[in-house]
């Protein structure tokens, strides 16, 4: 590549993110204009409500591009257990999802479908060996894929939610996947929604670019952190803050000035891999930036496994 391909390639990964963000501001009046056809003038002049709302709309916009752009390269193989360090590789080195998951963040269902790629899904607890594998003949010739139970995808915006329904219905998972429509802080409260999770139940958590706007991350990942059987698996793919560069800090500090307001409540400068060491003990942590690593990236990822 030329110094001037380089160069124009620099210069465009610096500037897209203001361009992310001139996409979001543009939803906005759409979603003014839909809420007011609609006469949903309740949600109009709730500013929260409101931002939800706008979020949805941009959501559904660059969502599927996002979603067509990680899927098959990095979230299917973390999830079969196929990434260490931070790259995917061809046979599993790790864990796969089984048993009891929780998916943090579900929002209109984007990784929904992903979940019968990964592992076998059936409501009956009896599929499941004591391993958490069931074995079957398939077309990839491994020969096992692993059970998965029982999935609570945690999104309290209800905006979202008919989205989220069209996905678990069209991915034919209506039997094992319930949605709850709380925050984190109320997951083991009836009170205030139609079931619970109890602490120490879950054999593994699912996080895909959600960790960066929950409200107090410290408080919520360690409470999520106990709802982890001793030897379940926490798997991660989240953006984080820049560590490489003074000037990239502070670049990514300076858009952390406005990213927030226009991407949901989404707060750049997080250091979510830190917060998650930091939630309790770990038998083992597989963690690592994927490929490639570049100077000028603004939204720098992590992705692995945390095990309880």
């Amino acid at each position: 590549m030329s110094l001037y391909q380089r160069t124009a390639e620099a210069i465009l990964g610096l500037l897209n993110p203001w361009l992310f963000l001139q996409l979001s501001a543009s939803c906005l009046p759409k979603t003014i204009l839909k809420l007011i056809r609609e006469r949903k003038l309740g949600v109009l002049l709730s500013p929260k409500k409101l931002k939800d709302a706008w979020f949805s709309e941009f959501w559904g916009i660059v969502g599927p591009n996002i979603r067509s752009g990680t899927g098959e390269a990095i979230i299917v193989p973390l999830l079969e257990g196929r990434a260490t360090r931070g790259e995917v590789t061809d046979e599993p080195v790790g864990p796969g999802l089984s048993g009891t998951v929780i998916e943090v963040g579900a929002g209109s269902g984007l990784w929904v479908d992903v979940y019968k790629k990964v592992a076998e899904v059936n409501p009956n607890p009896e599929a499941e060996t004591a391993e958490g594998t069931v074995r079957r003949r398939n077309a990839g010739g491994k020969g096992e894929k692993r059970v998965i139970t029982r999935i609570y995808g945690v999104e309290p915006n209800p905006d979202q939610h008919p989205h989220l329904k069209r996905a678990i219905e069209k991915a034919g998972l209506q039997d094992v996947y319930q949605i709850v429509p709380v925050g984190i802080e109320d997951l083991d409260n009836p009170e205030k929604w139609d079931g619970r999770v109890e602490k120490g139940s879950v054999d593994c958590i699912v996080s895909i670019l959600c960790l960066c706007s929950i409200p107090e991350p410290e408080k919520n990942i360690r409470e999520l952190y106990g709802y982890l059987k001793k030897g379940g698996h926490w798997f991660v793919y989240e953006h984080v803050r820049v560590e490489y560069s003074w000037y990239m800090r502070a670049y990514q500090r300076l858009l952390n000035v406005f990213w927030p307001h226009f991407v949901g409540g989404c707060l750049l400068c997080r250091q979510t891999e830190k917060t998650l060491r930091e939630a309790g003990p770990w038998e083992n942590i597989d963690v690592g930036q994927p490929p490639p690593v570049l100077w000028y990236q603004t939204l720098p990822h992590v992705m692995g496994v945390f095990t309880k």
